[in-house]
């Protein structure tokens, strides 16, 4: 993969931004009206991206602490 594929799409960093304030995959597709099976492709999305294994993993990553 390519550094561009490794990248979060802008619906995948709408989705990240969110997940950093602690809103669960129904109240973020609430917030971006969009389907919670949508938020949940976009939070594996970028979990496969972050080489993370779960969520708190993640919001480490996008916090730069790993």
């Amino acid at each position: 993969m390519s550094l561009e594929e490794h990248s979060p799409s802008p619906a995948e960093q709408r989705v990240l931004a969110w997940l950093v304030h602690g809103l669960s995959n129904k109240a973020i597709a609430a917030e971006l009206v969009l389907s919670p099976r949508t938020v949940e492709s976009h939070v594996s999305s970028l979990l496969a991206k972050a080489g993370c294994c779960n969520r708190s993993q993640l919001l480490l990553w996008a916090r730069g602490e790993r």
